[in-house]
């Protein structure tokens, strides 16, 4: 491939998007971001890194970094609202350690590190205020792909031997490529909030009550996050968010009714949460390749939509930029790539759902008692053999 044809649209500039600018732009290649909003940034929630998430971020040369504003801790299993343990995980077994070790992140943070490298990366160009409107795919032994977008300057087009769409769950990309697969309502909605605390246990326990998850992790040592996922109708409106929490956690466990309780309101953020199921039959067309939450947008029960883009990114670099770059064909890079991603992120996907089942999305009553009295019954180990086969993650 000529020197002047090596470059890369990413469409995207979240976690996904970003992070793949800076694996393409460590191989050599030309990139060039396009964002929709009006400036690279996030929401004000909070995230949990895995190991293999902290994986992908050492391949990418970023894990300092990311460690320097993370807060490391462990995840230690789920509770019933009263505080009971359904599942627990042993603290003290240095060979789980690997598979319950989480740093907790302020979403924005984690944003602006990728941020920083994109920007210090050389021949990396970040656009905002750019909504894409047609992309062609092109043909990998063939014509170039090419993303047209509208700005307040009019319409532009660029060609690319290569699209990273990496543009989330309502990804225009894939709407294009692959028009059938839609994003459907998880049946459930998800508060969220990151407030001052200085005292609180930073380790992760997720909670699970009637057709509810709640769980807190620290994200710094004077930080908290928190979130409350639970079954609503699509769409609800509440007249005020934190007295709704307070609330719907008001016969909870103590300590979670005092974090509801401390968050101020202009703290609390709620969003109607979006999956794919299914997903699309191929994570590439043409000369496109389809990343994070465009391809396999997983329920949060999951706990790997940040760290399943970082490994999208991190294979884009090595499956694709860096073997075209030295001469590889790229069709046969583009189906490499999805081969080692595809069924990875599917089952990523089944187990998010399966969790959800076996969790927040159960009912009250009979339900809640049966499936809490199963689980007190069930050795850990099935839970921990999950957790490994995800964590435990290598870049190619």
């Amino acid at each position: 491939m000529p020197a002047d044809r090596r470059a890369a649209a990413v469409v995207g500039g979240g976690i996904a998007g970003l992070a793949a600018a800076v694996a393409l732009a460590q191989t050599g290649w030309r990139v060039t971001v396009l964002e929709r909003a009006p400036a690279f940034g996030e929401v004000g929630a909070g995230l949990a890194v895995t190991g293999n998430g902290m994986t992908a971020l050492a391949a990418l040369g970023l894990d300092e970094a990311v460690r320097a504003v993370a807060y490391e801790t462990v995840s230690l299993g789920f509770q019933d609202p009263s505080g009971r343990w359904l599942i627990r995980i042993p603290e003290n077994r240095p060979d789980l350690r690997a598979i319950t070790t989480i740093w907790g992140l302020h979403r924005q943070r984690l944003h602006a590190v990728l941020g920083q490298a994109a920007e210090a990366a050389d021949d990396v160009e970040l656009v905002t205020g750019a909504e894409v409107v047609a992309v062609r795919p092109g043909s990998p032994g063939g014509e170039p792909a090419s993303v047209t977008w509208l700005t307040g300057a009019g319409r532009q087009t660029i060609d690319a031997d290569l699209v990273v769409a990496a543009d989330g769950v309502r990804s225009a990309v894939r709407a294009q490529l692959f028009p059938a697969v839609q994003p459907r309502y998880s049946g459930s909605t998800s508060w969220r909030a990151v407030i001052p605390d200085k005292v609180s246990d930073g380790q992760l326990v997720g909670v699970w009550g009637p057709g509810t998850e709640f769980g807190a992790l620290r994200v710094s040592a004077s930080e908290i996050y928190w979130y409350g996922y639970f079954r609503s109708p699509e769409g609800a409106v509440f007249a005020d968010e934190l007295s709704e929490a307070r609330d719907h956690f008001a016969a909870w466990a103590p300590r979670i009714r005092s974090l509801v309780a401390a968050t101020p309101p202009e703290r609390l953020i709620r969003h109607d949460v979006y999956h794919l199921p299914r997903g699309p039959s191929a994570y590439v067309q043409g000369r496109v390749v389809l990343v994070g939450d465009a391809a396999h947008a997983a329920l949060p029960t999951s706990g790997q939509g940040a760290a399943s883009a970082l490994e999208d990114a991190v294979c884009v670099g090595r499956m694709i930029a860096a073997p075209v770059l030295a001469g590889a064909d790229l069709a046969a890079a583009l189906i490499a790539f999805d081969r080692a991603r595809r069924p990875r992120c599917q089952q990523i996907v089944r187990t998010g759902a399966t969790i959800a089942r076996l969790g927040a999305d159960v009912g009250g009553g009979w339900r809640q008692t049966v499936r809490n009295t199963l689980l007190r019954l069930v050795p850990v180990s099935p839970f921990v053999k999950v957790g490994s086969s995800v964590v435990r993650w290598q870049p190619p």
